[in-house]
């Protein structure tokens, strides 16, 4: 599976980037590639990682999230992870990096909110 990658600028100086696809060892350069294309750029507010339409993500993937926080970070900038998939969201909670990204809910597909769960289910 590739990877896609778009960029658009939102309001107040935010830029949102938003993978689409699987991040692995073969695609998870061009994560941390299109954070130092925005930080090449300029001195954006804030970097929204926008990981809904993510499906997988390996810890080459998530080594390359780190790695951009990193270089945003040192370049005064704050990344942040939005509206990851389930299957992301996951991950960045089993290596305990949800925090580091903002501790974001997972997207939920045509919900405004995430599911309730019942006692007992």
């Amino acid at each position: 599976m590739s990877l896609s990658i778009l960029q658009t600028v939102r309001p107040g100086g935010v830029i949102e980037i938003v993978p689409r696809g699987e991040i692995d060892v073969d695609t998870a350069y061009e994560v941390k590639e299109a954070i130092a294309e925005v930080l090449a750029k300029g001195r954006p507010a804030r970097i929204e990682l926008n990981m809904r339409l993510v499906t997988f993500i390996d810890s080459v993937g998530i080594s390359a999230m780190v790695a951009g926080f990193q270089t945003a970070e040192v370049s005064g900038v704050k990344l942040v992870v939005t509206e990851p998939s389930r299957f992301v969201h996951r991950q960045l909670w089993v290596t305990g990096l949800l925090g580091l990204f903002g501790a974001p809910e997972p997207y939920y597909a045509g919900a405004a909110t995430a599911p309730e769960v019942l006692p007992g289910a």
